[in-house]
């Protein structure tokens, strides 16, 4: 099988949907999903997307809570241009059909972990299935978009230093064949799946990364691997093991450890609002002292009505698949892999091996 496009994604989460809905309608485009085209990361995030939507908030404010959540270690630039588009993405997203949740006239905001304040769009615990389920039907919507499930991208194909397609592996029938493209873009994903406790799904094996250093692109931040502080300490589903939102802490959950002792106050001013780096790194010098793998996350002091109405797909989870109704009952939870954050590195067009070819 061979076919030729304008532009070849790999990988089918959304940032890969969001690309090729973004561009023109006259590009031939090719989705490559190593699965379903519904089974992705993106589906399984839960807490929301961060952006100064509200009057009380603005891009000064968001930028200065990541700059102090990056200890130093951000690029500011690409911060502030990051940051900038976060309301217009919003927006976008809300055009495409998200039904994000709202408070009278406007949208329902939350908080999470590294946050002064509330900036957090979501719907309900369950705000990626919700995104990728709008995207999935505009995808389904454009003649131009071609999508193909079960095909797995194996390597990129350049031609004096460029990518110029993909080879791509048919998980069904294991043939392999190439696709030709006037531009390749590599949006495969993580590599969770090198780790034990991991919320990405199977996956996320790092074939995009691994493609990418083939075929001689700089990769940067390589080391960089966000560990999220609470994943349910229960049996993984599948190898992926269940998230906890951060949006629970964010609407007045608590920490404690064996002994029933609220730590992390002793550990950040921001007790459990502390950035997620710094709560896993508690999280984790607690279970150190103690017998137990894991410490408590508690969110059963809100009324019922309030945990069942914000958290809905944690409540039905736990209760089904560990009979814990977090209304009134703890959750076991520990640090697990989430997301990485490596990246190609742009570089001037004459010194790299191969030069991107990303409109």
């Amino acid at each position: 099988m061979q076919t030729d496009c304008d532009v070849l994604i790999a990988g089918n989460g959304l940032a890969a949907l969001t690309l090729a809905l973004s561009l023109p309608e006259s590009f031939r485009i090719v989705i490559l999903c190593k699965n379903r085209l519904d089974d992705t990361a993106s589906r399984h995030a839960q807490g929301g997307i961060a952006a100064a939507w509200s009057g009380e908030d603005d891009i000064g404010k968001h930028v200065a809570d990541t700059l102090e959540a990056g200890a130093g270690l951000c690029d500011e630039a690409a911060v502030r241009t990051i940051l900038s588009q976060g309301k217009p993405a919003i927006e976008w997203l809300l055009a495409q059909g998200v039904a994000f949740d709202r408070n009278h006239n406007d949208l329902h905001l939350t908080r999470e972990g590294g946050h002064t304040c509330r900036r957090i769009a979501h719907v309900a615990d369950y705000t990626g299935e919700a995104v990728m389920q709008s995207l999935i039907i505009q995808i389904r919507r454009r003649p131009n978009i071609r999508v193909y499930e079960r095909q797995m991208a194996l390597d990129v194909q350049t031609e004096s230093g460029a990518a110029c397609g993909l080879t791509v592996l048919d998980c069904r029938t294991q043939e392999t064949y190439r696709i030709r493209a006037r531009h390749t873009v590599l949006a495969g994903g993580g590599l969770g799946q090198i780790y034990a406790a991991t919320t990405t799904p199977p996956e996320c094996t790092g074939d995009a990364i691994a493609m990418a250093i083939r075929a001689g692109c700089a990769i940067e931040n390589l080391e960089f691997i966000q560990f999220h502080p609470t994943g349910l300490a229960r049996p993984s589903e599948n190898g992926r093991t269940f998230l906890i939102s951060e949006a629970v802490r964010g609407e007045g959950g608590i920490l404690t450890n064996q002994s029933g002792e609220r730590f992390m106050p002793h550990y950040d001013r921001r007790a459990e609002l502390a950035p997620r780096d710094i709560v896993a790194r508690a999280i984790a010098a607690e279970t150190a002292k103690q017998t137990q793998d894991f410490v408590s996350l508690d969110i059963s002091r809100q009324p019922a009505a309030f945990v069942r109405r914000h958290f809905p797909s944690i409540h039905r989870h736990c209760l089904s698949q560990c009979g814990l109704d977090i209304t009134r009952q703890a959750i076991p939870v520990r640090p697990c892999n989430t997301t990485p954050a490596a990246a190609s590195k742009p570089t001037p067009a004459a010194e790299p091996p191969c030069r991107s070819s990303t409109p």
